[in-house]
């Protein structure tokens, strides 16, 4: 779903898949997150799951 969002909202992204690049799996768990998807605007903020209510702000 936040996929689809930032792709229908004309948003750019690059995707880091923890399937196709297990290595992912550790940089995320070292900031923090125990679940996937997490969309990181900066090296400071990211948040996981789908949450419309943020990736609006990108959109804009």
């Amino acid at each position: 779903m936040t996929k689809r969002f930032l792709s229908e909202n004309g948003v750019n992204f690059e995707e880091r898949n923890i399937n196709v690049n297990p290595e992912y799996i550790d940089y995320l768990k070292n900031k923090g997150f125990q679940a996937v998807p997490v969309v990181e605007f900066s090296e400071e903020n990211a948040v996981a799951g789908f949450r419309p209510d943020l990736l609006k702000k990108l959109a804009i």
